[in-house]
């Protein structure tokens, strides 16, 4: 039996909205990531913030033009995002997400998709999965949702790519054996081959 949504996933998505409306009329070009772009593509609904990608060059601009519009933003420490607080909702702002910068590319990956009425660029499978995976770390080691979230994706994956480019962290290898031996994933024999080589 599905769940229900959580509670604040309409102020969320509100939040999405308005936070798009903004950038979009300061001209940043914006990808929506994290749970929100899992949903929009088919995963369990998030009760946690709202994720968006942006170009490094456009982070100041950006997280200027929400503060200008009444958000209460912040530059943290860690040095690869930055936050927004819509009242009680957060908003991060990605500029260099686990593996590698916001691209062209990752632009070019990316889907319009409708999220809640309003059509915006959807990050692709590939790169949730793989920011996810390249996230594990020893203290936060936890499948469980990415297991979830594998499931609900996987025709919208391509696991070869994602396997390639998650492959200089061991917890991504161990989802991927654990993820063929569930029957989420079905690896190539080139993908197998290239898991066994030692690191």
């Amino acid at each position: 039996m599905p769940s229900s949504p959580p509670e604040n996933l309409h102020g969320l998505l509100a939040t999405m909205k308005r936070v798009a409306a903004i950038l979009g009329e300061a001209g940043v070009d914006v990808v929506l990531a994290g749970g929100l772009a899992i949903w929009a593509r088919g995963g369990p609904p998030t009760d946690h913030d709202v994720d968006f990608y942006v170009r490094p060059q456009d982070a100041e601009r950006a997280l200027d033009a929400l503060t200008a519009s009444g958000l209460r933003g912040e530059r943290p420490p860690e040095g690869w995002l930055y936050k927004a607080w819509d009242g009680e909702n957060l908003v991060d702002l990605i500029f260099r997400p686990a593996g590698g910068e916001v691209d062209h590319d990752l632009f070019q990956r990316a889907t319009a998709l409708e999220v809640s009425a309003l059509t915006m660029l959807v990050a692709s499978a590939d790169d949730l999965l793989a920011t996810k995976l390249l996230a594990l770390t020893e203290q936060s080691p936890d499948y469980r949702a990415i297991l979830e979230i594998a499931r609900a994706l996987r025709e919208q994956v391509n696991w070869d790519r994602v396997e390639e480019w998650t492959s200089s962290s061991p917890f991504a290898r161990a989802f991927f054996t654990l993820a063929e031996g569930l029957g989420i994933v079905e690896r190539s024999q080139e993908a197998r081959t290239l898991a066994a080589v030692p690191r």
